[in-house]
């Protein structure tokens, strides 16, 4: 059922009107090509209108990593200043088959302009064309070639934070595994926005807002489907972080949920299962908020805090 005639809840009204243009039944099938296409091309509309603009005086180049069996894109965002700085690492989201870096500039040059921080932002392989783990090694492969080429980054190796959002924060959550197990690189903090940490979807939130409320429970299981290639891998930890035995020495979290998003319960239970084994966590969750509405800072002025909530955890980690 879609729409929201037989909604409650008060989502935030201002995005109603969102939710009742979204389509009452899936259009004809796309290829890969179109429906990326068509999706980046409904982001790149929104984001237009429902957006601030940029405001920022950052500098900003792309950089070209070799990874096994072919190239990514590193951006680079850096703060007025004189170097070293500390890095931001920052992975998009877009359903591990969606998102172009363009999409996420305003939110990285945000970050780099309020913390003094450089950001590198990761155009992973994507989905389904680069299966797991490949979106996961060219994230890894990203954070270490910027510790490697410090000097040329502006950045001071040891002052490293990470962050994501949706998908992205899957694949930062992974990364923060493996480099706890490896002994690196350090990271002094995680931010983890409206995180997918369970590619199971076994919470109830995932059944709670199926349908109605944006992101659809379908649109998450084309998700899982489009990123794994044995739907087994389901349970690997490193495909579904929320699902390790063991948490214990991971970095500091921020967790960003928004109260009406199928994904809610999976930041919220990261969040525990943090606290749980002595990691600081803290669990925000966004009150009135669908999946993806923090991007609409011209919208709602939640959505800007939600932004200035980040950047004042992450000042916070880095005077720690």
């Amino acid at each position: 059922m879609v729409g929201l005639a037989w909604r409650i809840v008060p989502v935030d009204p201002r995005l109603d009107f969102m939710l009742q243009r979204a389509p009452v039944a899936p259009g004809p099938p796309l290829s890969t090509t179109e429906a990326r296409e068509n999706a980046h091309a409904m982001m790149t509309r929104m984001l237009a209108q429902y957006a601030e603009p940029d405001a920022t005086t950052v500098g900003q180049q792309d950089h070209v990593v070799e990874v096994a069996g072919g190239t990514i894109t590193v951006r680079v965002y850096t703060p007025r200043g004189r170097p070293p700085f500390p890095l931001h690492f920052y992975v998009h989201g877009g359903g591990f088959s969606r998102g172009l870096l363009s999409h996420f500039d305003a939110e990285c040059r945000y970050l780099c302009d309020k913390v003094g921080c450089v950001v590198a932002s990761v155009g992973y392989r994507l989905a389904p064309e680069h299966k797991y783990p490949l979106p996961l090694t060219d994230c890894l492969a990203a954070l270490h070639w910027s510790v490697e080429h410090a000097a040329l980054v502006g950045i001071d190796p040891h002052l490293i934070t990470i962050g994501g959002v949706s998908a992205g924060a899957n694949l930062v959550a992974a990364v923060a595994l493996i480099a706890r197990s490896q002994g690196g690189p350090a990271i002094a903090f995680q931010v983890l926005e409206i995180p997918l940490l369970d590619l199971t979807l076994s919470q109830p939130s995932v059944v709670e807002f199926a349908e109605g409320f944006g992101l659809t429970r379908a649109a998450l299981e084309q998700a899982v489907a489009d990123y794994l290639g044995d739907p087994t891998d389901a349970s690997d930890p490193l495909a579904s972080p929320l699902l390790a035995s063991d948490v214990s020495g991971l970095p500091p979290a921020l967790i960003m949920t928004a109260e009406f998003d199928p994904l809610r319960d999976q930041g919220a239970q990261f969040a525990s299962r943090l606290r749980g084994a002595g990691v600081d966590a803290e669990l925000c969750q966004w009150d009135g908020h669908i999946h993806g509405a923090a991007s609409f800072t011209a919208l709602l002025p939640s959505a800007r805090a939600y932004r200035d909530r980040i950047v004042a955890a992450l000042r916070n980690a880095l005077r720690s």
